[in-house]
């Protein structure tokens, strides 16, 4: 299938600000870097936060789960509020919550008050997770659209390992994450007030950006939308997309809304919406996050100390960063669904030998588990061999397609749904992580997401549709 627009020669490509659309773009995946950034800084700071706050193992879990409550409303308020005041808009105020939450969770010295500053870090995680993908959607030719929505997913790689880096390195500095650095203030805490730096870069570069083309258009500002496309393609191509996209609207023209996620002749939810939480929901039943925000305390607990498990979360850090490089070089050409169903089996195998690896353990004299050297070498491999495969398929392919997949009226209401059920999944599996590993244990619960990933498998090959090359405009509902 051609990617070209109809009625857009390759001449005409020629016409394309790319250098502009790729720099637009870089800055929307900020957003990313920050998602990640935010996502990954809890891993370093547990040992703190149970010193500090004296929380029990549920306690802890729910701190730490805490921001993904906020990515939940986050995601859906901000598809909502980007059909109303512009995808930029969104992504601005969404920089301004990462800022306060970082300033906010290193100044916490009470439970409640660090739990509100990572709600309000988890209103920008969710904000940032689907505004991104979708203004990165919105604005590059659909022939490279997924090479640069990809880069959304490296940048969250990139913000996880510049978060366990800097975790790392604060802790060596200090002695330990609970040692107290610079100003007197413990590690832990100048892990979280890393976070302004990047957080005011974005702020600062959004001012520079333009708004969406089809959010304008959906607007009805016309001559806005008009000059954004003619900056991004050429005078020749605007006039033409403007009315491929004015085309690509309900027939009468209204505002989007939740009901137009119902088929108008059965009333029940459109199937593409399902596809979407599907989607959503099995990037996190997989249990991925549970590496992500439990790295070290999964890594201490058979037997690895604190600066071992730390290192081994940036030597995670940086195969993901790898593992999505691999995917932007293939997800334009052999496209979004074969890249999912690889993904699924890859990581079902992974996980499964982590689940063996896990089952051998044993406790030692002070009661933690142990693993033989010849096991743990097997469950370090296979949990970064999972990790690989999950950063080449699920990690970035979901937000690409969630950011693609939807007709241009249901965009902002179908990443709102969808984002809600992949924050809401991811809250539930990071919650129940601590509470399973004092209970049925290591092994049990890598059992439960090797399951997940075997189900996806199927999930995939039945009900997901290919996106590749396709303009938005041709996505059907």
């Amino acid at each position: 299938m051609s990617s070209a627009t109809p009625g857009i020669d390759a001449a005409a490509h020629d016409a394309e600000n790319t250098r502009f659309i790729i720099l637009i773009s870089c800055v929307a995946t900020i957003g990313g870097f920050l998602f990640g950034f935010d996502s990954g800084v809890i891993n370093g700071t547990v040992d703190g936060l149970k010193q500090t706050f004296q929380s029990s193992s549920a306690g802890v879990g729910f701190e730490v789960a805490s921001m993904l409550l906020g990515c939940a409303v986050g995601a859906f308020i901000a598809g909502r509020l980007a059909d109303r005041w512009g995808r930029r808009a969104v992504l601005i105020m969404a920089s301004v919550m990462f800022l306060l939450s970082a300033l906010g969770a290193g100044m916490a010295h009470a439970s409640w008050f660090f739990i509100v500053a990572r709600v309000l870090g988890g209103f920008a995680v969710g904000a940032a997770s689907v505004m991104s993908p979708a203004y990165i959607a919105e604005v590059a030719p659909a022939r490279y659209r997924g090479r640069l929505a990809t880069v959304q997913q490296i940048a969250i790689i990139t913000g996880l390992f510049a978060a366990f880096l800097s975790n790392y390195l604060l802790a060596k500095a200090a002695g330990a994450s609970t040692e107290a650095l610079w100003l007197g203030q413990a590690a832990w805490r100048w892990m979280f007030w890393m976070m302004a730096i990047p957080s005011l870069l974005f702020f600062v570069l959004l001012l520079s950006i333009p708004e969406s083309p089809r959010y304008l258009v959906v607007k009805k500002r016309t001559h806005d939308a008009l000059a954004v496309l003619t900056r991004l393609y050429g005078a020749g191509v605007a006039q033409v997309k403007l009315g491929e996209i004015q085309a690509s609207l309900s027939a009468d023209h209204h505002r989007p809304r939740l009901s137009d996620l119902l088929d108008k002749a059965s009333g029940k939810i459109r199937p593409i919406v399902w596809i979407g939480i599907g989607l959503a929901t099995f990037q996190q039943l997989v249990g991925i996050n549970v590496v992500f925000y439990y790295g070290a305390v999964l890594w201490q607990a058979v037997g690895f100390s604190e600066s071992d498990a730390l290192l081994i979360n940036v030597l995670s850090g940086a195969l993901s960063i790898g593992a999505c490089l691999i995917t932007v070089v293939l997800i334009d050409r052999i496209g979004r669904k074969p890249l999912l169903w690889v993904g699924s089996a890859g990581m079902a195998l992974s996980l499964a030998l982590v689940t063996f690896a896990f089952a051998t353990a044993s406790l030692d004299g002070s009661g933690k588990l142990a693993l033989s050297d010849s096991m743990g070498t097997l469950a370090l491999v296979a949990a970064n061999l999972y990790v690989v495969f999950f950063n080449a398929s699920w990690g970035p392919v979901m937000w690409v397609m969630l950011g693609e997949m939807f007709p241009n009226q249901i965009r902002g209401s179908g990443l709102a749904v969808a984002g809600a059920a992949q924050w809401t999944s991811n809250f539930i599996i990071t919650v129940t992580f601590p509470i399973m590993l004092a209970g049925i244990g290591l092994a049990a619960a890598y059992g439960l997401y090797t399951v997940a990933a075997v189900v996806s498998v199927f999930f995939v090959l039945r009900y997901v549709y290919e996106t590749k090359g396709k303009e938005l405009e041709q996505m059907e509902g």
